[in-house]
Parts: structure tokens; C-alpha cells; sequence
């Protein structure tokens, strides 16, 4: 027994934690954590930060920059696919708990994590497990025929049953193919496989439960033996064919009980391309969901001039320029929230599939600086793609809204990663986030603001209510928790309008503005693409 304690005493050194400690650190694990008040940020990590001069970024580059995203506000990273795959982007895996050699080691993830996790910032990686890469181990079995050992991981039909399916050639939202079944060269069975994106990525049987325990035990070794906090789930929606999706729903409510039984705090974030009223059923086993018609919605708003809001009607929605953005609001997050009270609504402008904000929005500061003043004063977990913060251009194809993230200017920039030549972002058209940080009327410099801004309670955990104006040109509306209230009022329009100041009267401070606004008791003016907070 003597021997048993020495023992248990010389582990814990090692491991440089008490038994105390580790008991301490076992509750924090088990503490629920308030993912409704946190700043996450997108990175894809081939274009980020290069550590090692090989043009790639990687993960010891993201740990340079760390003091970076900790100054900018960042509460958790959202980490786009990192395992082994033959594309650049990493979508298509062939090794679910491995580390892309490309981006490092799984020592230098974990170092990455432990660092991050120092400065309070979590970790979410992209889970693809929708489907697997053409070149999995699992895939080149399957194609091997029918008694294959791995056949039934993967969907297959004779090509005589899904004729019809074959000849539909739609889209969705997510998704350009118009054809998800695929024959196999060579082959004389006549069966295809059924891989929605496209041939190079066949999707997963979740009917075999087999495969559900393949895909559980690979996010638990993320969770458990990695350390990170979560997953970002790719391709929710279709884990069934649409006519199944209940059963996709009751997979995504098991992998959650999986995945709670490692870590009660885990996070999980699904992408779920679809219309509240589709997507808000997915709530029951997601902590949180995307928000697409939101960002929809200020994009188009500030391009038209005026509210541009989906106006919800059944399951599906229309957009009308009689709504506003607030009652869609109150609306549509009910439905979430009746499939799981504690669900959290993520709210972005851009992502890693859609053309980049700025572009979208013709590279006009103002604009762009008015977007990211809605995005933090709206309700939802704001989420902001690398390089969004110092106003990053991008168009499609895919590659040119992935460009390399520039710090400095290029001749001093030993961290600006090189695997591509950039089509949009280059040091004439962006200027770098070394030299931005120092001008108060940079963008990053307004991100940084608008940041500390939307951790306020009253922004993080406040209702919204509709603040009507009269002006089609005008989104306004109080955020009000506890006694505390705020009004805020965003001018769409290329003109300053004046509007009726005693709709605001009893809100005198003002609390931030984005320019100079004039007011008196009957007239508040607010100028064109300007912003404004006002508190009581």
C-alpha cells in the first residue's frame, strides 16, 4: 500500500499537477460555461500564420498569434478541417484523429491548445463526418465489392433504383452538385454511392452502427485525449437524405449524449443551411446553430439602403421589406429554443463558403464598419472569419476567399503564408493588421471596440424589441436585461436622416457611436452608414 502511494505521489509530480489541483481542474471541467457571452473566430489554417517559412501556415503560427487574437477579444477559435486529406481545403478526410503533416504535429496541436486554453480561449474544431475523403482507408476497402470489409460504411443502391434520383440534378444551399450518386469505374455490380457534395467525398452510412461508433470514438479522443472543447459539425443537415431528416435529428441528439458523457460542457455547433423552421428541430442536439437568413439580411440591407428581413411564414420564409429584423427575431428563436432551452444563436456576416464581406459590399469602409456594428449589437455568439477584422477581400471561387492573412507589409511579413498568389487581398488593396492596429480609423480598430462593446450583459444576454422610426432606411431597437436598457439605431442609407428624438428621450448618454451624431430634444441626426448607442 506504501508502495501504491509513493507511486500515485511520483505520477502526479510528473504530470505537474497536485491531486488538489487536478480535482480542481476535474470541477472547472464540469462548471457550466457561458458560450451566449463569447467572440468566436473562424481560422482556416493553411493561409493564417506560417511559422517555418514553407508559405503554409500551421499551427506553431497560430500559437504566435495568440497574443493577437487574445488583444482582439477572440473567447474561442473555431479551427477549419486540420487532418490528413489530398485538398487543399481538408473537407475530404483520411484519418479522422490525425494532424495534416502540413500544419505540424499532434504534439504542437496539443501545445497550441494548452496555450490558448491559458489565455481563456477555447478550442472548436471541424468534425467533418457527414462523409469521408475518396482516399480513406475505409472507401478504398469498399470499392474493393460487395464483401468488402468496409462496403456497408458507405451508402450504395443499384443503379436501376434511384433512376430517378439520378435524372433530378438539383442544388440546395450548400451545395453546387446536381448529381449525389456516383458510379465506380471498373466496377460490374452497376451500384453507385451516394455522396452528396460531390464523388470525392462519399457519405458515411449512419444506419450501420458500426460507423456511429467509429465517428463517437474519434470525437472522443479529440475531446478526451486532445483537450479541445468542442466541434464545429460540417454538413449537419444531411447526415439522411431530407425525406429522413427525423432520423438526422435523433443522430444528432445521440452524438450529443456521446459526446457529454466525455465533457457535460462540450460545444457543439452545427451548420445547418436552411430556413428557421427547417433548421430549428436540429436544436435539440446542437448547443448552437448558424444563423444564415441573419447574415443574409444585414448584407442585403446595407446594399438595398433599407430593411431587408425575412418575414417568416410557415416553413419556409420570404423576404420582405415590411419586416424588420427584431420581430424576425422574436419570432423564429422560440421554435429553437422549444427543441432545447439553452440553445445559443450563432450570428456571423461571412464565412469560409461565401464571398467576403468586404467584397460584398463593394470595399466601402463604411459599409463595411456598419456591418460589423449590427452583427455586435444584434442578439446571437458573433463569429468573425480571419481577416474579416482589417476588412480581408475575397470572391469565388473557394481558393480567393481563403487568401493568406496579411500582419505586415510584405517585405517584412514573415508570417504571411505564400502557397497561393492572392487574387484580392494584397498590400495595395488591404492594408495589413500591424499597421491598422495603430489607426483609430481602421477597421480591426472598430472590431476591437465593437468586441468589448457586445460583452456587455445587455448585449450578451438582453431581449430586443423593435424601435419603429417610420424609415425604411433605419434598423432600430433597445437590448434590455435587468432594469438595464440601451437603444440602438444603425442608418443604412448614403444620406444622414433626421428622425424623431423623442422615440429616445429617455435615452441621454450616449454609449458608443461610430461617428458624430447631432441631436435635440424633437431631432436626432444621424449620419449616412452611422451608427449609435444610447443608454438611459
Amino acid at each position: 500500500m506504501k508502495l501504491q502511494i509513493i507511486v500515485i505521489v511520483f505520477l502526479l509530480a510528473l504530470s505537474g499537477c497536485t491531486e488538489g489541483q487536478q480535482d480542481q481542474q476535474a470541477e472547472a471541467m464540469n462548471q457550466p460555461i457561458e458560450w451566449n457571452k463569447m467572440v468566436f473566430y473562424e481560422i482556416f489554417v493553411q493561409s493564417f500564420a506560417d511559422s517555418n517559412g514553407d508559405g503554409i501556415g500551421d499551427i506553431n503560427g497560430m500559437s504566435a498569434k495568440l497574443d493577437y487574437l487574445s488583444d482582439l477579444g477572440v473567447d474561442a477559435i473555431w479551427l477549419m478541417p486540420m487532418s490528413p486529406s489530398p485538398s487543399y481545403h481538408k473537407y475530404d478526410v483520411t484519418d479522422y484523429t490525425g494532424i495534416h503533416p502540413d500544419y505540424g504535429t499532434m504534439e504542437d496541436f496539443k501545445a497550441f491548445v494548452e496555450a490558448a486554453h491559458k489565455k481563456d480561449i477555447r478550442i472548436i474544431v471541424d468534425f467533418v463526418i457527414n462523409h469521408s475523403g475518396y482516399d480513406h482507408p475505409w472507401f478504398q476497402d469498399a470499392l474493393q465489392g460487395k464483401s468488402a470489409k468496409y462496403r456497408d460504411y458507405y451508402v450504395w443502391a443499384d443503379k436501376d433504383s434511384i433512376v430517378e434520383q439520378i435524372a433530378k440534378k438539383e442544388t440546395s444551399f450548400d451545395s453546387d452538385n446536381i448529381r449525389q450518386w456516383h458510379p465506380v469505374e471498373g466496377d460490374t455490380t452497376e451500384e453507385h454511392y451516394y455522396g452528396f457534395f460531390y464523388g470525392g467525398m462519399p457519405d458515411l452510412n449512419y444506419d450501420n452502427p458500426v460507423v456511429r461508433q467509429e465517428v463517437y470514438q474519434a470525437g472522443r479522443y479529440w475531446l478526451e485525449d486532445v483537450g479541445v472543447d468542442g466541434f464545429r459539425l460540417d454538413a449537419a443537415k444531411h447526415i439522411y437524405p431530407d425525406d429522413r431528416a427525423e432520423d438526422s435529428h435523433a443522430f444528432w441528439r445521440e452524438f450529443k449524449a456521446e459526446m457529454e458523457q466525455v465533457n457535460a460542457n462540450v460545444y457543439l455547433i452545427g451548420e445547418v443551411w436552411a430556413d428557421a423552421a427547417t433548421a430549428s428541430p436540429y436544436a435539440a442536439g446542437f448547443t448552437s446553430l448558424f444563423n444564415f437568413d441573419r447574415a443574409f439580411s444585414i448584407l442585403e440591407s446595407i446594399n438595398n439602403g433599407r430593411v431587408v428581413a425575412a418575414n417568416i411564414k410557415g416553413h419556409g420564409y420570404q423576404i420582405d421589406s415590411s419586416a424588420n429584423m427584431a420581430d424576425v427575431i422574436n419570432t423564429s428563436l422560440p421554435w429553437f429554443k422549444k427543441y432545447n432551452p439553452e440553445f445559443v444563436e450563432a450570428s456571423f456576416l461571412s464565412n469560409h463558403d461565401q464571398n467576403r464581406v468586404a467584397s460584398v459590399l463593394g470595399n466601402d469602409p463604411a459599409k463595411v464598419k456598419l456591418a460589423a456594428a449590427m452583427l455586435f449589437t444584434l442578439p446571437g455568439t458573433p463569429y468573425v472569419y480571419y481577416g474579416e477584422e482589417i476588412g480581408m477581400l475575397g470572391m469565388k471561387p473557394d481558393e480567393n476567399i481563403r487568401e493568406p492573412m496579411p500582419w505586415d507589409n510584405l517585405a517584412e511579413d514573415a508570417a504571411r503564408a505564400t502557397w497561393m498568389e492572392p487574387a484580392y487581398t494584397t498590400d495595395k488593396s488591404v492594408k495589413p493588421a500591424k499597421l491598422q492596429a495603430s489607426d483609430p480609423t481602421s477597421v480591426l480598430y472598430l472590431y476591437k471596440q465593437l468586441i468589448a462593446l457586445k460583452k456587455e450583459p445587455v448585449f450578451t444576454e438582453g431581449d430586443i424589441q423593435h424601435l419603429d422610426f417610420g424609415n425604411s432606411g433605419i434598423v432600430a431597437f433597445t437590448r434590455n436585461i435587468e432594469g438595464e436598457s440601451v437603444a440602438v439605431i444603425h442608418n443604412l442609407s448614403a444620406k444622414s436622416q433626421q428622425l424623431d428624438a423623442t422615440l429616445v428621450e429617455d435615452y441621454q448618454i450616449e454609449h458608443w457611436v461610430s461617428t458624430s451624431i447631432d441631436r435635440s430634444d424633437e431631432v436626432l441626426t444621424v449620419p449616412a452608414r452611422g451608427s449609435v448607442v444610447f443608454r438611459k
